[in-house]
């Protein structure tokens, strides 16, 4: 067996294979510093190039520099344990090379001077794997929808391969999902209107944002599943048979730029405060790997008025019923309202993806799938 599958197969061993104790639970925390280790060394040799400026104003060098210390001591700790505890010792053997390595490189004495018209959102990326692994992984552990589902579940890495994309592509993304509402603002006078809704009291803007922008996102969300051309697309984000925290990233990059130039139509056109756009995108940012999660709670009080994981679920179904429902992202009353609202009382889907298993598996596979000539069967 090949290195790289024996890595794999030690990460995704069932959970009765590595009770507490067996040292994969460090193994794996000390895999997951040794990559955060070289990912931030990364950052800090080639700042222009892997660094998102708006993060770059805020994380300076010397958080990065206390942020490695920190990992690095975390990840040698771990390691040791892990190869105390196990048996099958390449997750610690690893992770104790990958942060050795990190340790002989050092950092830079005063950082690249490189500037790219165009950069890399890595610093991004690992911002949003810690902070809401750490979030997410422990709530879906402790409180599963599903209860045999791991956190190296089946085609995980493709997930994580899509988060890293579109984390780097950060900038190409923000440009296009900007330019609809800078092309819309460049010919038609909002002045009006827009002085008239920055004058709004903040809560009272947040609001608005999130109904205006989920009325635009059902009805983009819903184009995407009537017609063939945009389905394709969409189906890549359907074909997840997993639903985490992490599968949500999986979204083609056509879609990707089509839906958030849309969406934020209402948000740059308008005239709100960016304070409350800025209050708008973290709550999406919680919100969207939220619906998509394995956690089980039960939100039967609130699923009336807002959306759920069972809701969101129940949209990704493989189920006959669970065809083209579920379209809203925040507010059911949507579906409610234009007739695709589908909560079966207690139940959630048993199967995910699209049916019959139409789209490939791999990144550059499904970016391809939306322009090969085989003709992909459309929900019924």
């Amino acid at each position: 067996m090949s290195f790289i599958r024996r890595l794999k197969a030690q990460l995704e061993r069932p959970r009765e294979d590595r009770p507490f104790g067996s040292g994969w639970l460090s193994g794996g925390g000390a895999l997951l510093a040794g990559l955060t280790a070289a990912a931030i060394l990364a950052v800090m040799y080639f700042p222009g190039l892997f660094s998102t400026p708006d993060l770059a104003t805020v994380i300076t060098p010397a958080h990065l520099q206390l942020l490695l210390q920190v990992v690095l001591l975390l990840g040698y700790a771990f390691a040791l344990v892990s190869l105390l505890l196990s048996r099958d010792k390449i997750l610690g053997w690893t992770a104790l090379f990958m942060i050795v390595i990190v340790s002989l490189i050092g950092t830079p004495d005063d950082g690249s001077t490189l500037t790219a018209p165009l950069y890399f959102g890595l610093d991004f990326f690992i911002l949003n794997v810690v902070f809401l692994g750490f979030l997410f992984v422990p709530l879906e552990r402790y409180f599963p929808q599903d209860n045999d589902q791991t956190v190296f579940r089946p085609e995980w890495q493709e997930d994580m391969f899509y988060y890293l994309v579109s984390s780097l592509m950060v900038q190409i993304l923000t440009f296009l999902t900007l330019m609809p509402s800078n092309l819309i603002t460049g010919y038609i006078n909002m002045g009006p209107i827009q002085e008239w809704v920055f004058a709004l009291p903040f809560l009272v803007q947040l609001f608005a944002i999130l109904v205006f922008s989920d009325f635009v996102q059902y009805w983009v969300h819903r184009t995407f599943h009537t017609i063939p051309a945009l389905w394709r697309f969409h189906a890549v984000h359907h074909s997840a048979k997993h639903l985490d925290w992490l599968a949500g990233s999986r979204m083609h990059f056509i879609e990707i730029a089509i839906l958030r130039g849309f969406t934020a139509i209402p948000m740059f056109t308008l005239g709100f405060d960016p304070a409350a756009i800025q209050a708008y995108v973290l709550i999406v940012y919680f919100y969207s790997h939220f619906i998509h999660s394995n956690i089980g709670w039960n939100l039967k009080a609130i699923e009336s008025t807002f959306a759920t994981p069972r809701f969101h679920h129940w949209h990704h179904g493989a189920e006959r019923e669970a065809i083209d429902v579920n379209y809203a992202i925040h507010f059911p009353i949507l579906d409610r309202l234009f007739g695709t609202y589908h909560m079966p009382e207690g139940r959630w889907p048993k199967r995910y993806g699209v049916a019959g298993e139409q789209v490939p598996r791999g990144f550059v596979k499904q970016f391809l799938h939306p322009f090969t000539k085989k003709k992909l069967p459309e929900p019924k």
